[in-house]
């Protein structure tokens, strides 16, 4: 037993010793310093400029269609062509058209004629009826014979103008000027009433449109001025404003589309061509960080800065002035020389030792 006894202090001792051992070896671990790269801020007073790519669009573009269904016989325009207020760009099929107003020519013919022995019958019962040669009830019958054919030749003469107009909307006229950009049937297909035969870009005005990311839409001035330059040909410029902005994000980019009316845009702009839009901010004290270094703490934008004494870093809220495509601006929160993590933002924790590479 006493052996047994020894022996088991034995182990407990070593296994103290062990653990002693460890913790040692624990406390003595360095702690971790992460590498980091940073940025010294400062102040920046010049203007910013922000660029984005688009293409040249028509200000409005028309559908045009016949307003009646019938075959499409011929159609005299096509994709790129330009047109002139006035002029033919399709025709359909007249036929039916031709015979609906032969008919209803026939019918006003027959309710002419009826109408005009309906006024002679009433002009002779009238002449008899002063003489006392005939009865009330035929006098009254004349006149409402007279009547009936009055209102039957104004039916006929109405039925006679909308087959004439039917007939007229056999042929699709243009009632603007501009450039054909897409076509609809093809001749001898059966089109219905509305259906698209040829879209027109009018010649009214022409935009440049832009997909703008909604951080910028927010930080944009009021009614900026945008210079407008072809991509390919950086000399052929002219200017803008904004004209329309639309109402909610596209679902797959989350970009707003942007249309900026042009002013006097020069012909080389033709619709189709890529173009570069560039708006100017005014000039603004703020200090200029890269995106990656933004965090958030407390629910409220903020970087990690850097202590250069003891080289560890600390989380400072920070007060945005404006978004850029791939840095912001910075109102408060930072001073001048100060050192801000642009990468590894995401693994950092207060009072922790960075090492900044190349010395900071």
């Amino acid at each position: 037993m006493a052996d047994l006894r020894r022996i088991g202090l034995s182990l407990t001792a070593l296994v103290l010793i062990g653990t002693m051992g460890c913790s040692r070896q624990e406390e003595a671990l360095p702690p971790e310093i992460r590498p980091v790269r940073v940025i010294q801020v400062a102040e920046q007073s010049d203007a910013e400029s922000v660029s984005l790519s688009g293409l040249v669009e028509a200000q409005s573009e028309v559908a045009l269609a016949f307003r009646a269904g019938g075959r499409l016989l011929e159609r005299t325009v096509d994709i790129g062509d330009i047109i002139e207020p006035g002029q033919v760009i399709a025709r359909l099929d007249p036929e039916n058209e031709e015979n609906s107003l032969r008919a209803a020519q026939a019918a006003l013919t027959a309710a002419n004629a009826q109408l005009t022995q309906a006024r002679s019958n009433f002009e002779r019962q009238s002449d008899l009826m002063a003489r006392g040669f005939t009865t009330r009830d035929r006098f009254d019958e004349a006149e409402q014979l007279r009547r009936t054919t009055e209102s039957n030749v104004v039916s006929a003469r109405a039925q006679v103008e909308l087959a004439r107009t039917r007939l007229t909307d056999m042929v699709l006229v243009a009632d603007a000027g501009g450039t054909v950009i897409a076509r609809g049937a093809e001749p001898g297909e059966v089109v219905a009433a509305g259906s698209m035969i040829v879209l027109i870009a009018r010649d009214d005005g022409r935009d440049a449109v832009f997909d703008v990311p909604a951080s910028m839409l927010a930080t944009a001035p009021p009614e900026p001025l945008i210079e407008v330059a072809m991509t390919l040909s950086p000399d052929v410029r002219a200017t803008g404003r904004v004209r329309e902005v639309a109402p909610r994000a596209d679902a797959a980019t989350g970009t707003f589309r942007v249309r900026v009316g042009l002013h006097d845009a020069p012909a080389q702009m033709r619709l189709g061509s890529t173009v570069t839009g560039t708006m100017r901010f005014s000039a603004t004290d703020g200090m200029r960080v890269p995106a990656s270094a933004l965090t958030r703490s407390d629910g409220a934008p903020a970087v990690w800065v850097v202590d250069t004494a003891s080289s560890t870093v600390s989380l400072r809220q920070v007060q945005i002035l404006r978004h850029g495509p791939s840095d912001v601006s910075i109102a408060s929160g930072l001073r001048p020389g100060d050192l801000v993590v642009t990468a590894g933002v995401q693994s950092l924790r207060p009072g922790q030792q960075v090492k900044i590479p190349g010395g900071a």
